[in-house]
């Protein structure tokens, strides 16, 4: 049964992303998240019976430890498990259950707090052999050692991108020099006020040959929060109901690289499809996009991968139309995660609550020109 606009978000708030929020734990800033969306949907604690959170690695508060923080009992709960895509598989999550009569008023919640010795502290204790067990992927991925976050496989990926279309760094560039000037006029973005140019990035230095460090992803502090719930009820609350109209995944090819038979291709390709036809849209109708963006070589791929433009043409597309809030088409409207920054699973949500915001008209002077119909990848 498609649960096409059966459900709708209600209601939304962020905190700021910030490197650091000193001795504020995760638990703290998802409260003030939980709080804020409650009240902006009109809601009062005691309304929400659903509580959907994201939990990584084994690392973090699952649901259940953070419906009893927030003093909740909802009659269902679930931590989404599926690295950034978290934050958007709670959407689909929360429009079945809701569908299913399960819960009424679903928060989708996501959150972290980093210490400010967080980052040199992991690194110390990987090198000393500390921290989670090896995954099956480290004979073949990390024979050498631990590299820096993702930096590994995302440079393998865009290395193969480049060879295989002819893909080239300018293009790459332009893709984070939009997402930045998204940035500059967003309050909740690290990177605020900061405009940087196409030899910024690639006079940036690598983090992993050929991905510069203005191309990636940086770790912060801060929090999302939405409410699902049914469309009837959404009709008799205050803010304009975002319809979810369609959705698929959360899909998977690998989880390994190395088990991946053409690293330029995403998983995007399985759920997109299911996704529109389920929304009864085709992508040509799609109006602007928000895409996960931990790397540009994977916000571009997935954007090829969802039909925004053929296989390979990611590189000529991104000079063409002009992907910021004021062009053409416009991609990950706030900065998206690599210049509004990424607070652990929070950073694939944040394109959730971009997305709300601009539907729903609130989004000031980000405020797009057409704002009816999003396509929104995690």
């Amino acid at each position: 049964m498609s649960i096409r606009g059966r459900t709708a978000i209600v209601g939304y708030h962020e905190v700021p992303t910030l490197r650091h929020y000193g001795d504020r734990s995760s638990e703290s800033l998802m409260a003030e998240v939980a709080r804020g969306a409650i009240r902006d949907a009109g809601l009062r604690k005691e309304d929400i019976d659903g509580v959907i959170n994201g939990i990584m690695d084994g690392q973090g508060q699952n649901s259940l430890e953070i419906s009893e923080y927030l003093g909740l009992q909802p009659r269902y709960t679930a931590s989404m498990t599926v690295h950034g895509a978290s934050g958007t598989a709670s959407i689909a999550t929360a429009a079945a259950v809701i569908n299913a009569g399960l819960a009424n008023y679903v928060l989708c919640i996501f959150g972290e707090s980093r210490p400010q010795s967080s980052s040199r502290l992991s690194a110390l204790a990987q090198a000393r052999g500390g921290g989670p067990p090896p995954s099956l992927s480290t004979e073949w991925e990390a024979p050498f050692g631990p590299v820096i976050a993702a930096n590994g496989p995302y440079g393998q990926i865009k290395q193969r991108h480049m060879y295989k279309y002819g893909t080239t760094p300018e293009q790459f560039a332009k893709c984070a020099v939009d997402e930045r000037f998204n940035a500059l006029e967003n309050e909740n973005a690290v990177w605020k006020g900061r405009p940087i140019t196409i030899e910024d990035v690639l006079n940036s230095r690598y983090t992993n040959d050929p991905l510069h460090l203005l191309e990636c992803v940086m770790p912060c502090s801060g929090a999302g929060a939405v409410i699902v719930t049914s469309a009837e009820r959404a009709r008799a609350l205050p803010n304009p109901p975002v319809y979810i109209l369609g959705v698929g995944g959360p899909a998977t090819r690998h989880d390994s690289l190395w088990q991946e038979e053409d690293v330029t291709i995403s998983p995007v390709v399985m759920s997109a499809p299911v996704a529109l036809q389920m929304s009864g849209y085709s992508v040509r109708d799609i109006e602007f996009a928000q895409f996960y963006d931990c790397y540009t070589i994977l916000s571009m791929m997935c954007l090829e991968d969802a039909g925004i433009c053929p296989k390979g043409e990611i590189g000529p597309f991104y000079p063409s139309p002009d992907t910021t809030y004021k062009g053409a088409f416009p991609i990950n409207t706030d900065g998206g995660q690599i210049s509004a920054g990424q607070p652990g699973l929070a950073g694939g949500f944040r394109h959730v609550v971009e997305a709300t915001r601009q539907i729903m008209g609130r989004a000031g002077v980000r405020q797009v020109a057409k704002n009816n119909l999003c396509l929104v990848n995690g």
